[in-house]
């Protein structure tokens, strides 16, 4: 029997839950006793919803409800894990584990191994992961003679489990205009025939994806209406967590097993709704009372984690959303410190104050300290600048900066261009991205160069003279590779590594294949790749600074070494710095975060466009604050090298939306020191209460105008002036223009330059 009913007597477990009752507050406790119809929880960052969802299945249990007719739909199975674990706690393993509780795709796969027959299914159906998908479309893209250039495996999977999450067929799929113009613009013609064949080879091999779990159960339930009344008439109780992150096919479901009774309980938190890129739907949160006759609503609104000030600081930020539930979170905890806000003239610096905070807070751990990103790429400097101060690090749900695949891709061809024996770089590479060079001819080229004792560089070289066998055609792609090598290994020490690498990354086919992927794996690979490159140029400069005017890519290669080697020798067991994306910052805390790039175009992001994506980039922002328990600090640059060139920013947009009494603003002096005392002491003498700014930004809020103007300086036209790279020179002028303070001088030798006084570090002649 699949619904087989055990009563256990739980005298002293009720006894326990009256007990525990009472340590919540009012809000928690109408929330977790309500049992009469639908139910929409709001609950606030920081609220103890977990407690509440614990609690309330307990007190369904004491109402009488058997652990069998409760279902608890959770997204993680870290989530479900802990709930189960704390019912267990409160009502014993022989209750709990009969509650239908896991993740939507777990619950999803459990019915569907009962029902399977109803859909044409085996129930011994395989479940297909990401890996398993993407090779079934790389099948299907090479049996369709298609450029898998074009259709790389990624971008398809993306765009079919979209529409699978909406519900949308195959036929569906080749109906829809949004679809086809979108296709036809990035000339991916044959998506709905790779739609259409890629499920017809999940049906043939008796398998499903992760999408299809939701998709044929929905499925299931619309076609055989007495197998969804089965499931109904079992749950007398549905709970669902995060509801704010459940996409169209999960609202279905829901809705579904709810009826017709609609005993429902959705938890969750419209302002912490941050995942639509993967297809979750703020829409199903907001508008859960018009769906659900006499629902009712419940607002947790105590947060129990962070300070008054953090938590009056978000709510002041997210108060400028029209997108939402009108709450008022709230803290009971000390006042705390207010945010501090600075800004740095560059992301190196940035990247300086956040490992000096971390290095100089006393009496810390360093599992206290969190910094937090919009994009992958951001880590790199800040992993550059912790281990300077040598600072411990974790990437929370990622990898290290140079761990990252497309990172050790590129760097294995740099590798292989000034190292032509390194056979691991060669390993690597040699059919990547993909130029038709499989398995079994790179085995046959490892297995002769063993046998000649040669390098494999030598043997792709002249496959012919030392008999490796492979067909014609192979050895004429081989022989490709190797020459492109041999020309950039002719280059490598006259070309500086900025402009080598460049041109390696773009001749190689490594940053097209990058670019070309549309999905947000894809994007996030080319910012890697764009950021890597801007730590090679940062190097370079540096040597510049160091008087050392030419730099081959070789030294850069022997300096990253040093830090990847570091990167592996980490201790596992130690108390650690926390680095991560905000993304995978959700339902995390942390004693103190640092949150950097707050830039436009980086954070909201120049992907975001629309009212309803800058709201949810806003929403985002929430979730970052909100993950600080004592202190939070907000950084940004006024200057980011990206894409191949400095970038001047500007502050995002969100910094406006925080009210101003719960921000410090700590900017470091961006002049020359000499000329910051110069101005404190004019501001002394004035006898004036105003701030004079010792950098760029206007201490009282105000926008400085980005026309070009006259400042004071403790340079002066007609002044003569060395510089370590450009050597001697003449002051045409000083100004500030775009925010930024500059000198315009001539050099003797190399003409006319304009410099960042902040950068300049010139001398007096």
């Amino acid at each position: 029997m699949i619904f087989h009913k055990i009563f256990v007597p739980l005298p002293f477990v009720l006894y326990l839950l009256h007990m525990n009752l009472n340590e919540l507050n009012p809000s928690q406790l109408s929330a977790v006793t309500y049992n009469d119809g639908p139910q929409l929880v709001i609950a606030g960052a920081g609220a103890g919803k977990t407690r509440v969802l614990t609690y309330k299945i307990a007190h369904l249990l004491e109402e009488g409800t058997w652990a069998g007719n409760i279902l608890a739909l959770t997204f993680t199975n870290k989530a479900a894990r802990e709930m189960k674990s704390r019912i267990q706690q409160l009502v014993g393993e022989e209750v709990s584990r009969h509650l239908w509780m896991g993740t939507f795709h777990s619950i999803c796969s459990r019915i569907l191994r009962q029902e399977a027959e109803a859909i044409g299914y085996a129930r011994d159906f395989s479940i297909y992961d990401t890996t398993d998908s993407k090779s079934v479309i790389k099948h299907i893209v090479k049996d369709f003679h298609l450029d898998d250039k074009v259709y790389k495996s990624s971008v398809v999977l993306g765009r079919i489990s979209m529409a699978k999450n909406l519900m949308q067929s195959p036929d569906q799929y080749a109906a829809n205009r949004d679809y086809l113009m979108r296709d036809r613009f990035e000339k991916m013609f044959d998506m709905a025939r790779i739609y259409a064949e890629y499920n017809r080879r999940l049906v043939s091999a008796n398998a499903m994806d992760f999408d299809d779990l939701l998709m044929k159960t929905n499925v299931l339930f619309k076609k055989h209406p007495e197998v969804l009344a089965k499931y109904q008439a079992n749950f007398h109780y549905v709970l669902v967590d995060e509801y704010q992150d459940t996409n169209y096919a999960q609202y279905l479901i829901v809705k579904a097993l709810a009826e017709p009774e609609n005993k429902i309980c959705v938890v969750g938190d419209d302002a912490q709704s941050i995942y639509s890129f993967r297809g979750a739907d703020i829409s199903n949160i907001l508008n859960f009372q018009k769906g659900y006759e006499n629902a009712q609503l419940f607002k947790l609104e105590r947060n129990y984690r962070s300070t008054q000030t953090i938590v009056n600081a978000a709510n002041s930020l997210i108060r400028h959303n029209k997108g939402q539930i009108p709450k008022t979170v709230y803290s009971e905890l000390k006042i705390g410190e207010r945010i501090s806000l600075s800004t740095h003239m560059s992301d190196r610096d940035e990247a300086k104050m956040v490992a000096k905070i971390i290095k100089q807070s006393p009496k810390s751990s360093w599992d206290d300290f969190a910094v937090m990103y919009r994009t992958n790429a951001q880590s790199r400097v800040i992993e550059d600048e912790l281990r300077q101060l040598s600072i411990p690090y974790r990437i929370y749900g990622g990898t290290s900066f140079y761990q990252r695949k497309e990172i050790k891709d590129a760097l294995a061809y740099l590798r292989l261009a000034t190292n032509q024996q390194d056979d691991e770089a060669f390993l690597r590479i040699v059919n990547f991205p993909a130029r038709g060079i499989g398995d079994t001819t790179i085995n046959k080229l490892y297995e002769t160069a063993r046998m000649h004792a040669v390098p494999l560089m030598q043997v792709a070289l002249q496959p012919d003279s030392t008999g490796v066998d492979i067909s014609v055609a192979t050895q004429k792609r081989v022989v490709e590779f190797a020459r492109m090598i041999e020309r950039f290994a002719e280059r490598s020490q006259m070309e500086d590594a900025y402009t080598f690498a460049q041109e390696l990354l773009t001749e190689s086919g490594i940053m097209r294949e990058a670019k070309s992927d549309s999905s947000q794996e894809g994007i996030a690979r080319a910012e890697n790749l764009e950021e890597m490159l801007s730590s090679i140029h940062e190097f370079c400069e540096q040597r510049k600074e160091e008087g050392i005017d030419f730099t081959p890519i070789a030294d850069f290669l022997a300096e990253v070494s040093l830090l990847t080697d570091q990167d592996q020798n980490l201790d596992d067991t130690q108390a650690r710095v926390t680095l991560l994306t905000i993304h995978a910052a959700k339902g995390l805390e942390f004693n103190t975060t640092l949150i950097v790039g707050l830039e436009e175009g980086l954070f909201p992001s120049a992907f975001c466009q629309s009212a309803r994506e800058i709201e949810e980039e806003r929403r985002l922002l929430y979730v970052a604050i909100t993950r600080s328990q004592q202190r939070c600090y907000m950084m940004n640059a006024r200057q980011r090298f990206r894409n191949g060139q400095v970038s001047f920013t500007t502050p995002s947009r969100f910094l406006k939306d925080i009210d101003s009494q719960f921000i410090l603003k700590t900017d470091t002096p961006l002049q020359p020191k000499t000329f910051a005392n110069r101005m404190q002491q004019t501001a002394s003498q004035a006898k004036t209460t105003s701030t004079i700014p010792h950098n760029l930004t206007s201490t009282t809020g105000m926008k400085e105008k980005s026309k070009k103007r006259a400042i004071r300086s403790e340079w002066a036209k007609d002044d003569r002036v060395m510089h370590r790279v450009f050597g001697k020179g003449t002051v045409l002028d000083i100004y500030r223009e775009n925010d930024n303070d500059k000198i315009d001088i001539l050099f003797d030798e190399v003409g006319k330059k304009t410099l960042l006084i902040t950068y300049a570090k010139l001398e007096r002649i």
